[in-house]
């Protein structure tokens, strides 16, 4: 049996058709009031004394895709309004709630004593690797990330309930500040998810 033409092109255009890219307009994009009622994953973020502003806004993005509650700004960590930030950030300082602290040390303390459970994300002894990291239903816990080079500050990976490290096999075992907080935040989002 032979195809005309026009069947095959049909068949092409209706399979073209099944992975369409979706417009911003299709997108189930929630208001910055929507954002702000919406129930909250039990994650915040701690950031320690980050000097990149483009890592400071891509962690704000990332905050918002998975409706983290809360973003800390410690210690040199820049705050918005700020071009640079807004650059990476599309907007998200305007749906995510943050506050700055100057002092990581004394938030952790604080944090603590909310009943929230402290994970600083680090290479260090006795770390648990993020794949076998399993979060408690109910709980709320705080994910410390460090600068771009020194890391977390040794005094706040000591004070941490926990250490959470991300496996890495290549030859660096060094990613970027708003990479890190992609795979952490996406991992505790997903096991998060599938644990309710």
């Amino acid at each position: 049996m032979q195809l005309s033409i026009s069947c095959i092109f049909s068949f092409l255009y209706f399979c073209a058709m099944e992975n369409r890219k979706l417009k911003n307009s299709e997108l189930d994009r929630k208001s910055v009031e929507e954002f702000k009622n919406s129930s909250k994953t039990p994650l915040i973020i701690v950031l320690d004394n980050i000097r990149s502003l483009n890592n400071i806004g891509s962690v704000f993005r990332t905050a918002d895709a998975f409706l983290i509650e809360k973003i800390y700004l410690c210690g040199i960590t820049a705050t918005p309004p700020h071009k640079d930030i807004h650059k990476t950030a599309l907007g998200a300082t305007e749906t995510v709630d943050w506050e700055y602290i100057e002092n990581t040390t004394e938030l952790i303390e604080k944090l603590q004593e909310e009943n929230m459970e402290v994970l600083a994300i680090e290479q260090a002894e006795e770390s648990v690797m993020l794949n076998d990291f399993q979060p408690e239903k109910g709980k709320t816990y705080a994910i410390v990330f460090g600068n771009e080079v020194k890391g977390v500050q040794q005094e706040v990976v000591s004070k941490s309930d926990q250490v959470i490290e991300i496996p890495q096999y290549g030859s660096k075992h060094s990613l970027n500040i708003s990479v890190s907080t992609g795979v952490v935040v996406w991992d505790l989002f997903a096991k998060m998810k599938n644990g309710k």
